[in-house]
């Protein structure tokens, strides 16, 4: 019994010798770390391990499968003039707007076959007189391209729902139905119409809103946003041409004219007829 107790008592104290030692725990601690860490790769390797699942790739140039690009800035371009050579453009005759001065909207009145009509967009041309390209104001669609001989062409471009731009008095139209075009893309030149001859060559531009025109110089620089938040007014009432109202007024007078005249001359042979009985 003394001897087992005797070899117990001296593997006890063999053991807590060891563990005196200086360099057994941090020993034990690296050996622990690098039994972990070998786990943690095994792991990590086998889990990267893709052969049995089936991807298919969707971001390799030249796959059909990739998707198309989705246009998130459309609404943040700021309607631009519809020329190649802004800093060139003049304005030959302005929007008629129904709450502007009546000097300015006589003078965006187009007389076209004895009718005074008003200008529902800006007629924009190039201060030497001479042809020059006529470019998108936005990103769109285009839902109609038209030859008309009086508006000298017309092409249509979609914007948003409700949003078009209209560009008239165009000739060698680059564009078709269906196309979709670039802000600055070039569509056409410009051209002349019988509509409006005296603006020579010339490119005829609308915005419209709902099929309502808005003042186009209202807009430009600013975006596509403002318009569709903007409330256009419903005021529709048909206002008389300035000039006509000056014509109406000279025949106003000259009819009060030739009435006074023809009471005076009556005055005078009554008097002269009431001379001669006397």
């Amino acid at each position: 019994m003394r001897e087992e107790e005797n070899k117990r008592s001296s593997q006890s104290s063999s053991v807590k010798r060891f563990f005196k030692k200086r360099w057994v725990f941090p020993a034990i601690y690296i050996a622990s770390a690098a039994i972990i860490l070998t786990g943690v790769l095994w792991y990590q390797a086998s889990s990267s391990n893709t052969d049995k699942y089936d991807y298919k790739s969707t971001d390799l140039t030249g796959k059909k499968n990739q998707p198309k690009a989705v246009e998130v800035n459309k609404t943040m371009e700021n309607f631009k003039m519809p020329v190649a050579k802004a800093d060139e453009a003049v304005v030959k005759m302005k929007f008629y707007d129904f709450q502007g001065k009546a000097e300015d909207q006589e003078a965006a009145l187009v007389f076209y076959n004895n009718t005074y009509v008003q200008n529902m967009g800006v007629d924009l041309a190039m201060k030497n007189g001479e042809a020059f390209d006529v470019t998108a104001s936005l990103s769109g669609t285009v839902t109609r391209v038209e030859d008309d001989a009086v508006l000298g062409n017309v092409i249509e471009i979609e914007h948003d729902k409700g949003i078009v731009t209209q560009y008239q008095s165009v000739k060698d139209i680059k564009v078709k139905v269906g196309e979709q075009v670039k802000q600055g893309k070039v569509i056409a030149k410009a051209g002349q119409s019988l509509f409006n001859e005296k603006a020579g060559i010339h490119v005829h531009f609308e915005i419209r809103k709902d099929g309502v025109a808005v003042n186009p110089t209202s807009y430009f620089e600013k975006s596509l946003s403002t318009l569709q938040e903007n409330k256009l007014s419903d005021d529709k009432k048909s206002i008389e041409s300035p000039s006509l109202k000056k014509q109406q007024k000279l025949e106003d007078l000259e009819k009060s004219t030739d009435d006074n005249q023809s009471s005076d001359t009556q005055d005078e042979s009554t008097n002269s007829s009431q001379n001669k009985n006397s």
